[in-house]
């Protein structure tokens, strides 16, 4: 199967793109250097290309970020998922296209709200998050309109090797890293320094990996977490039912439960 995949150079983009090459798949990558808010540049990727399937993670994810740049992130996130998906309705053999938008369409949750499923109201509280919920339109627009194969995910947090130190957790992991090595990972009283937040992690199996290097050789997706989250989420999952979809079969599915904060069109 061919894929593409929209951002493929940024943090999960590198592990979906070894955990599709590992099954076999023939991948193709795009990142920084197209915009995916020009329309005749993807077309010319799509054209190239002709993917059985489109994984589209490019985006501006750092939610702070986006209240300094507002109208960029609306462009990048929103025109660029519109312009993704016309260039795959462009190419003779329409391909599924995954799009990939966050919990942070939920906005504040209380407890008495969790677990959270695709049925929870939607109450985005930062430009980011409403970028994410507008592409959401954008892609069931598509679906509604023209009947394109379109799937929306909506992850929680990813954590795992080879995320940039500008997100929280690896922010914080690389200071406690930093204040052992300088000794200074005691309190005032002399006491040990301790995190007082607690978030639940769904467990993963094959598609996933937390925190830490895979076991044995073998190449992993990260892990989605999320704040109070009860049902496991799997991230193959959603790679496994594309797959499905463009080449039959069972798509390598990993071990483990299929459910999470998630709808499909098409």
């Amino acid at each position: 199967m061919r894929a593409l995949i929209t951002g493929g150079k940024g943090f999960v983009g590198q592990w979906l793109s070894a955990h599709l090459k590992d099954r076999g798949d023939d991948v193709a990558i795009i990142d920084l250097e197209t915009d995916v808010a020009d329309g005749a540049a993807v077309r010319r990727v799509m054209s190239d290309v002709r993917p059985d399937a489109v994984y589209h993670l490019a985006a501006m994810t750092h939610v702070g970020d986006s209240w300094e740049h507002p109208s960029q992130v609306l462009r990048v996130n929103v025109l660029g998922t519109a312009e993704i998906l016309a260039a795959a309705r462009a190419i003779p053999e329409l391909p599924r296209v995954l799009v990939v938008s966050s919990a942070e369409v939920y906005g504040v949750v209380g407890t008495d709200q969790l677990p959270l499923d695709e049925h929870t109201a939607t109450l985005p509280a930062s430009p980011y998050a409403a970028s994410k919920l507008a592409a959401e339109a954008v892609a069931l627009q598509a679906w509604r309109g023209y009947g394109q194969p379109v799937m929306v995910v909506r992850p929680f947090n990813h954590i795992g090797p080879g995320q940039s130190p500008n997100f929280f957790v690896p922010a914080l992991a690389k200071r406690i890293v930093e204040a052992r090595r300088a000794g200074a990972c005691t309190g005032p009283s002399g006491r040990r320094a301790q995190t007082a937040g607690r978030r639940n992690a769904a467990p993963g199996d094959d598609g996933m990996v937390a925190g830490h290097p895979p076991r044995d050789n073998a190449r992993r997706c990260p892990r989605l977490v999320g704040g109070g989250l009860t049902a496991s989420v799997v991230c193959g999952d959603a790679v496994v039912r594309l797959r499905r979809s463009c080449v039959g079969g069972s798509g390598s599915a990993p071990r483990g439960p299929a459910r999470g904060p998630w709808w499909s069109a098409g």
